[in-house]
Parts: C-alpha cells; sequence; structure tokens
C-alpha cells in the first residue's frame, strides 16, 4: 500500500526535524543528563513537528541505547514503538476523547507500571479540546503523576488552556519553519524519490504551506500525482492558484481605476477554475508585499518572489501612497471574511475589486483616508481643484461679495493721502488706456513637499552621496518649482551635477508623476538677510538716518 510523502518522511531522530533547533537541542540535553521533567506542553502552528517530537521524545525516553539524545532505532523497543507492538505509549485524541470519564480512565490506567518500557508516556493531541471538567480531573495526576509515567500535551491554541495547567508542564513553542529550510527538505525528498523539482517551484510550495512541513509534503505529494517533473506551472494548477503575472495585472488595473479589465482578469481566472478564496488570501499577499517594499529599504528578505518579481513590485509600490496601499489590503481582508458566509463568493470579489478601483464608492475610514491623501497630494503639488457649487437663490444672495484671495495686493494706508493730491501734469497726460495695473498677487506660493522622505529613500538606493549630502532637509513645491531646503552646502553642490541633477529628477517624477525644475529655497528671512538694500537700511536706521519709501512711476516701491 501507498504510503504518502509526510508519513513515510517523518522524522525518526531529532536531527531530521526541520526548522525547531530551540525544542529539539533542549530535548537531547535533558535526555543525555538524564533530567527528565514529568509533563511536557509542545505549542506552535500546524505542521511544524510538534506530534513528531512527541513521537521521539516517546522512544527516546525509553531507548536502550541512546546516541546522544536520539534513539537508536535498532532496539527492541524502538522497534517495537516503531511497529506498534509496545502499547506503553498511548496516543490519545483530545478533539474525540474529552470527557470527564476519558481522563478517569486514563488515571487510572496510569497507576499500573509499563509492561515493557521504562516510562509509560501519554501524548495528549489538541488537548485544548478538553472539557472544564477534564481538566480539573487531570490536574492532580498531571502535577503528581507516578514516577513511571510522562504526559506530552500538544496544541495550536495555547491560550485556551487554563493556566493551571500550564504551570505544571514543561512549555516549548513550535515556531513557523522558513521558506528557505521546506524548500531544501523538499529538494531532499524530491531526489531520494527520484523526482525532480525545480527550485522555484520547491519555494512556492514552501510559501503555500504557511510554515509547515506537513502542508508542503502534502501538496509535493500531489503534484507527483500529476508528473515527476515537478516547475512551478505544475504547482500552481495542482494548488489552484493564480500566476503572480495576473496578480500584478489585477493590481495595475486597481490603481488606475480601470473596472473593466480587472473583471475581465477575474473572470478568465474563474473559468480556469481558479478559488476565489485562494485568489483573494493571494491578492492580500501580493499587497502585504508592496506594503513591506514601501516601507522599509531591504524587504527582500521577508518576501518569497524572485529577484525579478521583487523589482517589478517595488517600481510599482513606489508611485503608490502608502493609504491606497493600506486601503487595498483592509477592503480584501474584509471581503476575505465575508467570503466563507455568502453563497456566491465570486460577486463578492468583484464588488471588492470595484470599490477598490473607485473609492467614492467605498464609505470605510481606508477609503475615505485614501481619497483626503490624494487631496493632499494634489494641493501640494499645485494642480487646481475645482469645485462643483449649486446655484444660490437671488434672495439669499448678499449686496456685495468679496473674493476670498482678492487679485490686488491691498493700497497701503499712506496710498489714500498721496491719491488726494492733485495729479501731476505727467499722469494727466498719460492715456487711459495706457494706465498701469495694479500689482499681482504671486500665482504660486510655495507649500511644503510631504512625500520628500520617500524621495530621499529612492535616491538612497541609487547614490549614497546625494542620499548622505541631503540627510535633514525638506522641499517646497512652488508651480513647476521643486525648492529643496537643505543645510549642508555640498547638496547644492551636487545638484550643479548634471549626473546628480538627474538622478534627484528621475526619483522626484517616480514618486510624483511630474518632472520638476530644481532649486534652492529661501524663507523670507533668509531673502531679507541677502537683499542689500534691507542691510543698508538696517545700517541707516541704527545710525539714526530716516529711510522714506516711495512709489515710483513703475508702481514699484523703491527705498532711499
Amino acid at each position: 500500500m501507498y504510503q504518502v510523502l509526510y508519513r513515510k518522511w517523518r522524522p525518526k531522530v531529532f536531527a531530521d526535524v526541520v526548522g525547531q533547533p530551540q525544542v529539539t537541542e533542549t530535548l537531547k540535553n535533558e535526555l543525555r543528563s538524564g533530567h527528565i521533567a514529568h509533563a511536557y506542553l509542545f505549542t506552535g502552528s500546524r505542521g511544524t513537528g510538534k506530534t513528531t517530537c512527541a513521537k521521539i521524545l516517546s522512544k527516546a525516553v525509553n531507548c536502550l541505547d541512546l546516541h546522544d539524545g536520539d534513539p537508536c532505532g535498532a532496539c527492541e523497543i524502538c522497534r517495537g514503538l516503531e511497529e506498534g507492538s509496545i502499547l506503553d505509549v498511548v496516543e490519545i485524541d483530545a478533539a474525540s476523547n474529552n470527557g470527564v470519564d476519558n481522563i478517569r480512565s486514563l488515571r487510572e490506567e496510569a497507576n499500573f507500571t509499563p509492561a515493557q518500557a521504562r516510562y509509560r508516556v501519554y501524548i495528549i493531541d489538541e488537548v485544548h479540546m478538553l472539557s472544564p471538567g477534564a481538566f480539573n480531573a487531570l490536574l492532580k495526576t498531571l502535577e503528581e503523576p507516578p514516577a513511571h509515567v510522562i504526559f506530552i500535551l500538544a496544541t495550536t491554541e495555547v491560550h485556551k488552556l487554563p493556566a493551571t495547567i500550564l504551570s505544571r508542564c514543561q512549555r516549548f513553542d513550535f515556531h513557523r519553519i522558513a521558506v528557505e529550510d521546506i524548500a531544501a527538505r523538499l529538494q531532499y525528498v524530491a531526489e531520494q524519490e527520484g523526482a525532480q523539482l525545480e527550485e522555484e517551484a520547491a519555494l512556492l510550495i514552501a510559501r503555500l504551506a504557511d510554515g509547515g512541513m506537513r502542508d508542503a509534503l502534502s501538496l509535493l505529494d500531489q503534484c507527483f500525482g500529476h508528473s515527476r517533473q515537478v516547475d512551478r506551472e505544475l504547482v500552481e494548477q495542482t494548488a489552484g492558484i493564480a500566476g503572480r503575472d495576473h496578480l500584478f495585472a489585477i493590481a495595475e488595473h486597481i490603481f488606475s481605476g480601470e473596472v473593466p479589465p480587472v473583471l475581465e482578469q477575474v473572470d478568465i481566472l474563474y473559468r480556469g477554475s481558479k478559488d476565489m478564496v485562494r485568489l483573494c488570501e493571494e491578492l492580500i499577499e501580493y499587497f502585504r508585499g508592496l506594503m513591506l517594499l514601501k516601507t522599509m529599504k531591504k524587504a527582500g528578505s521577508l518576501l518569497t518572489y524572485t529577484q525579478n518579481e521583487i523589482d517589478r513590485m517595488e517600481q510599482q509600490a513606489l508611485r503608490l501612497p502608502i493609504t491606497v496601499i493600506l486601503h487595498g489590503i483592509d477592503a480584501l481582508q474584509a471581503a476575505l471574511e465575508r467570503m466563507n458566509r455568502v453563497s456566491n463568493r465570486r460577486v463578492e470579489l468583484e464588488m471588492t475589486l470595484i470599490r477598490l478601483c473607485s473609492p467614492e464608492l467605498d464609505h470605510s475610514q481606508a477609503a475615505i483616508l485614501r481619497r483626503l491623501d490624494a487631496l493632499e497630494r494634489k494641493v501640494s503639488q499645485g494642480v487646481p481643484m475645482k469645485a462643483e457649487v449649486a446655484p444660490v437663490p437671488a434672495a439669499l444672495k448678499p449686496e456685495k461679495t468679496e473674493p476670498l484671495w482678492p487679485e490686488e495686493i491691498p493700497v497701503r494706508p499712506e496710498e489714500p493721502a498721496l491719491k488726494k493730491e492733485p495729479p501731476r501734469q505727467a499722469e494727466v497726460a498719460t492715456p487711459p488706456a495706457e494706465k498701469k495695473q495694479p500689482e499681482k498677487r504671486p500665482l504660486e506660493k510655495p507649500v511644503r513637499f510631504a512625500e520628500w522622505p520617500e524621495v530621499l529613500q529612492l535616491i538612497s538606493r541609487e547614490s549614497r552621496t546625494v542620499a548622505a549630502a541631503f540627510h535633514g532637509s525638506g522641499a517646497y513645491v512652488s508651480g513647476d518649482f521643486m525648492l529643496i531646503a537643505a543645510k549642508n552646502d555640498l547638496a547644492f553642490e551636487l545638484l550643479r551635477r548634471p549626473d546628480y541633477r538627474n538622478k534627484m529628477r528621475d526619483a522626484i517624477r517616480q514618486v510624483t508623476g511630474r518632472v520638476y525644475k530644481l532649486g534652492p529655497y529661501k524663507d523670507e528671512q533668509q531673502a531679507s538677510a541677502l537683499d542689500p538694500l534691507k542691510a543698508l537700511e538696517q545700517k541707516a536706521q541704527q545710525a539714526g538716518i530716516e529711510v522714506v519709501h516711495k512709489t515710483s512711476e513703475t508702481g514699484k516701491d523703491e527705498e532711499i
């Protein structure tokens, strides 16, 4: 009879357990020194080796020829436990034996000495499923068991265990196995089975297993049922997942606000028998990758994508606000929760994708923050905002309205007195058509550029010299100009060089989508300090000399 891979390749010694050195090394040290506890608690997610380590430990405490903390596998006790002929090691499933009567019978049986082995070992799997009465019945025996009894409790939900149980056990936490470790183990198993497994396919299986070796081996076994030559396409077909090209295309259409192409992609995947729940999970994982690339300098170690895919995602993430990415994660996670309660999962996913393409249809907090962030970015970049205002009835209109931002500069208090004087002859002879117009207000006022840290982060990947020179700097947007405020003179020296200036412009373009002219930013205090007339005025006032301002014929102020 065929034996599945996760049972065939279950570790026999601690050295074969993958990714849990914090557990295996401690247990081996205890076995070597003879300091064996009476109760152990193994916790962790599924498929990480809890039951496997429990079985190895049950063999090791009874082995007649222990090899450096590992069972020998050759003595009569090890062979008997492996074949099931020795009944001194009992494995109990607490999910189906969770009553008080089951625990009472266990307590009565524990009083008897083992028939062949040194210890009677009870492995209680999924111990959190025991009823409160069963926990109370187990307490006293668990605290002071007979000298020949060892309890090994295993659970995936340790938070459901009473504190009285936790305090009586020696606890070991099993971590999720790293993707690289799972992939290496799969390569070894495939080689021993006489099959070929591509490295990219092994990494994909490891990513889908979510840190569980048992799930990874089960998926590999399923792939072997199709072919002994396992590549990435076969894994995607077997697992029923969407390729990453589809994920990139869906995300690109979402960020562009293109609804029809997104629905067409979903239809193609649906007709290809792709699971909509799995597609939603993949989109969440893809958006998580964008979030990490957006917020971290080196996020490649946290992602299970190839370098080409990471570069492609990075270009997509750098030109997106973080609010857009977070809105996508929130919306997709909410859709994933609702999919378990609806009959048509495809409709739920399609509605969510439409809301992501058109955030004005979504009234969630994340969607509102995304829209506000888009407005702030447009204002900071100098994009004029047009608002549609409903007409006001004539009865409600005021007799005189004044603009919020008058185009003309307010008249100084001394100017009305000058205008009351009789006009000079030259002014009378001036034709009305050539009369000077009042000076206009500046059309563009510098606005702080909030995304400047993102520009510096992008620059740091291209040139560390430029990033160091602009450390602690800021930027302001004024029309077509990006005004940079830097305390370091080296920054402006670098910008005078075409190569560094082009790098800065490319970084700004990737973040904003626009090409700006670069220039230094000087506030009013700096401008006045550099104005020679202002400096002359201050010296004259300090010397007691009166400074008189008058208006020239050109309408501009002059200082004498």
